[in-house]
């Protein structure tokens, strides 16, 4: 549900997480523009150009599925047969459900391919994840179901097509202007370019080892801590939901552990 519908039950913890890489284990966005788009060359040469600042990931993402020309339900059942989810993703959605913690996917994808995808992989109870993403339209004098007859909705007017922090900066907002209310903890978890906006704007960022957000987040000074799937996602949430572990510790931890990372990649150079 959306806010402040998301704190009608006080949870302890929100959870903020991207889809694509995150949630699953490939991006379906990437896999559409390797396999049926302009192809893979391309698309990283857009990444890399977004994360350098050449480029708005928008004009990027734009480009990437502008080069996709199957029919929209084809693209989704292509997915439904490729796409697959974290293996630990399931148990962390579970935990959330019985734990009154509130998953919110925040993506730059397209909501109906990731409606499908986790109501596919995950079962109906994913139709309660709140998703805000950009959308799908017919282009002008076709359809969906034909070729090249969808195009993107942006979700807003920003370089990034859909700013993330615009979702998530309402609930800071709300308890700066209500300090006796109990502060719900706000966690992100996210790999690439598209998480840029988001990154600065929760009390803790969970970043996908190996990935573009890493390498930003180290640059720009971010407090984070590295991932590798989401089982380590669920142990370090439960710390924290049940104050094992203070969010400045996880924070110093894992720094420590990128900076272990980073020295091994060295080493074997």
């Amino acid at each position: 549900m959306p806010y402040p519908e998301t704190l009608r039950e006080h949870p302890k913890i929100i959870f903020f997480t991207d889809f694509d890489g995150t949630i699953t284990l490939r991006d379906s966005n990437d896999f559409l523009t390797d396999t049926i788009g302009f192809g893979e060359k391309l698309r990283k040469q857009g990444n890399a150009d977004t994360l350098n600042g050449k480029v708005t990931f928008r004009d990027s993402f734009w480009d990437m599925m502008e080069s996709v020309k199957t029919p929209f339900p084809e693209c989704i059942r292509l997915l439904c047969d490729n796409i697959k989810l974290d293996p630990y993703f399931d148990e962390f959605y579970q935990w959330s459900r019985q734990n009154n913690v509130p998953v919110i996917v925040l993506s730059s994808g397209m909501t109906p391919i990731i409606r499908s995808l986790l109501v596919h992989l995950i079962g109906p109870e994913a139709n309660d994840i709140e998703i805000v993403s950009n959308d799908v339209v017919d282009k002008p004098g076709k359809t969906k179901d034909q070729e090249d007859g969808w195009q993107l909705k942006f979700h807003d007017d920003s370089g990034f097509g859909h700013d993330k922090s615009l979702t998530i900066r309402p609930y800071a907002q709300h308890f700066a202007e209500r300090p006796s209310e109990p502060r719900p903890t706000l966690l992100y978890a996210g790999d690439g370019v598209s998480d840029l906006s988001a990154a600065r704007e929760t009390d803790l960022l969970f970043a996908k080892k190996g990935h573009d957000l890493v390498t930003y987040c180290e640059r720009e000074g971010i407090p984070f801590t590295v991932f590798e799937d989401w089982r380590s996602i669920l142990a370090t949430t439960k710390d924290i939901f049940e104050g094992r572990k203070s969010l400045k510790k996880v924070a110093e931890e894992g720094v420590d552990k990128a900076k272990e990372d980073k020295e091994k990649v060295e080493t074997t150079k």
